[in-house]
């Protein structure tokens, strides 16, 4: 299957949603592509994440960035977008970009030659990544939407966000089941964290107050190879 194919296939298939009249697939893989501005949004990678918490003598394995970057490069080959904005936290720490294996590096400037790619500062990497192309923005309007970091604390529509890694949790059948989502009301979106060794936060936290219209929120939970848009009433705590 070509790329052409491959990704109207992808479209139809996947859940699309709007967001301040822009049309939305919401990926279970974890991004946004919004097909009629070819662009492609991905939130907290945290990459180097592995190799920040060595620093500090948490030896974990150091396999985050490798898998995060084989993930963001399926992505990218299936959607072949004209833009990638990165919401942040791309790095772990400010350090994360120089201590990255070259390796991963030329994996990296790759999957960005022939399209523009944005770095959105973060509060995990405020500045921009050491010897990296890109441009590095605080926040980035494209049309009606507003990419930015951290959701904004007075309603902005159109906005698309991250920071809080959004998770929702249900119960049915005696069955609990929670899984990382994307978070959304029609006018504005908090993306799940995309990165390997990246948490969650139930979108029921007081850390979400006041963000959604709670008439609309909607919880488009990531299942295996399909979103599942699950309603607040039946939102689950913890």
């Amino acid at each position: 299957m070509n790329f052409s194919l491959a990704r109207a296939s992808l479209i139809a298939e996947a859940d699309m949603v709007g967001i301040a009249g822009e049309r939305a697939v919401c990926d279970p893989r974890g991004v946004l592509y919004f097909p009629d501005l070819r662009l492609l949004a991905v939130s907290d990678l945290h990459l180097e994440k592995g190799s920040s918490f060595a620093r500090r003598g948490a030896l974990i394995p150091p396999y985050d960035t490798g898998a995060t970057l084989l993930r963001l490069q399926a992505v990218i080959a299936d959607y072949q977008p004209a833009i990638v904005i990165s919401l942040g936290d791309s790095f772990h720490d400010g350090g994360g970009a120089e201590r990255m294996h070259q390796s991963f590096r030329e994996r990296l400037e790759a999957l960005m030659a022939g399209r523009d790619w944005f770095w959105v500062a973060g509060n995990h990497d405020p500045e921009a990544p050491a010897d990296l192309p890109g441009d590095t923005v605080r926040e980035l309007a494209i049309g009606s939407l507003l990419f930015r970091h951290e959701p904004s604390k007075v309603r902005v529509e159109g906005e698309i966000s991250g920071h809080l890694h959004p998770c929702a949790r249900i119960v049915q059948r005696g069955r609990s089941v929670r899984r990382r989502c994307f978070a959304g009301d029609g006018g504005r979106m908090i993306m799940p964290a995309f990165g390997a060794y990246t948490g969650s936060l139930n979108v029921l936290d007081r850390a979400y107050a006041g963000l959604f219209r709670l008439e609309t929120l909607m919880a488009y939970m990531l299942g295996a190879e399909r979103i599942f848009a699950i309603s607040r009433s039946m939102l689950r705590p913890g």
